[in-house]
């Protein structure tokens, strides 16, 4: 059907399939994306959770290795004392430090709610 006898609708018709098609090829798009970004993030996961359990354990044998030191200058219990009295200040100011950070931390998302309430102002006063 030559483009000058279409009619209006026809062509609306047209138009909102095509735009109905990009979008899904967008939503393609994106699902694609979000699946491949998400495998990388699993193996980056996997390598971080590994790298931090060896940390851990690295640092619990160098405090293991310092309570053997001492223990040439101090008793047995002395020695495990003073380790863990160092890795007690130490988890306290970690701690501390965090509590007052966290009271920064706003749960709710204030500008979000702020734009919504605009964005509901808004269409009431399109709809009046």
């Amino acid at each position: 059907m030559p483009t000058s006898d279409r009619s209006f609708a026809d062509v609306l018709h047209d138009v909102v399939t095509n735009l109905q098609e990009i979008i899904r090829a967008e939503v393609r798009l994106a699902k694609a994306e979000v699946r491949e970004e998400s495998s990388k993030a699993k193996g980056a996961a996997v390598l971080l959770g590994a790298g931090a359990l060896c940390g851990i354990f690295a640092a619990f044998f160098l405090l293991l290795a310092s309570v053997y030191a001492l223990t040439r200058i101090t008793p047995d219990w002395a020695a495990a004392l003073i380790v863990a009295a160092i890795v007690g200040i130490g988890a306290l100011g970690a701690l501390s430090a965090g509590m007052k950070r966290w009271k920064l931390v706003h749960t709710t998302p204030e500008r979000t709610i702020e734009n919504v309430k605009e964005n509901i102002e808004w269409a009431k006063q399109q709809s009046k």
